[in-house]
C-alpha cells in the first residue's frame, strides 16, 4: 500500500482594535497568517506521514508519546519518525486541569530548549510548532524520540487533540 500525503498547516489572525474617540472610531485591523504547504517526500515543505488522535488522560497520569515506533496511523502502519514537521496539541475547553507537554529528561525530542522545558495548555489552549525545512525536528530511535503529556493535577482526567506530521 502506497500512503502520500500533500496538503497544509496555517496559522491566522485576524483582530480588530478599536479606539472609540468622541466623533468617530479608528480601527487598526491586524491580519496576520502563516501557511505551511506540504508535499510527499522528505525535504523542505515535505512530509510523508502524519499522526492524528483524541486522547484522556486520567488525573495526574503522564504519557510518553514515542515518536520512533510507539504510534500508528490511521492506515494501522506503525510510525518510526525520522524528522517532524509539525506539532499541533489543543487541550479540550472542557478540561479542569492543564495539559502538560514536555520534553523528558531521558530521550527527549528536541522540540524545546533543554530537558524539562515545555509549555503548559490551560483548558482550551493550542500549541503549534511548525519546522518546514528540510531538516525539521530530528527524531533519533533511543535518545531523542520521546514527547511527554502529563495532566497537571490529581482532580480530574483531562482530553487533547494532538496532530504530528513528519517523514518516517
Amino acid at each position: 500500500m502506497a500512503i502520500t500525503l500533500s496538503g497544509n498547516v496555517s496559522v491566522s489572525v485576524a483582530l480588530d482594535l478599536v479606539s472609540s474617540l468622541d466623533l468617530r472610531s479608528v480601527t487598526d485591523p491586524i491580519r496576520y497568517g502563516a501557511n505551511f504547504s506540504f508535499t510527499n517526500g522528505t525535504g523542505a515543505n515535505q512530509a510523508n506521514e502524519a499522526f492524528a488522535d483524541t486522547r484522556t488522560l486520567a488525573a495526574s497520569a503522564t504519557e510518553d508519546l514515542d515518536l520512533a515506533g510507539g504510534l500508528t496511523d490511521s492506515h494501522g502502519t506503525t510510525l518510526t519518525f525520522t524528522k517532524i514537521k509539525a506539532i499541533i496539541i489543543k487541550a479540550a475547553a472542557t478540561n479542569t486541569n492543564n495539559v502538560q507537554v514536555t520534553r523528558p529528561a531521558s530521550n527527549g525530542l528536541v522540540a524545546f530548549m533543554a530537558a524539562g522545558d515545555g509549555v503548559a495548555l490551560t483548558p482550551g489552549a493550542c500549541f503549534a510548532l511548525i519546522a518546514p525545512d528540510a531538516n525539521g525536528i530530528a527524531v533519533t530511535a533511543g535518545t531523542g524520540d520521546l514527547l511527554t503529556i502529563t495532566n497537571s493535577a490529581g482532580t480530574t482526567g483531562v482530553t487533547y487533540d494532538i496532530v504530528i506530521v513528519g517523514t518516517v
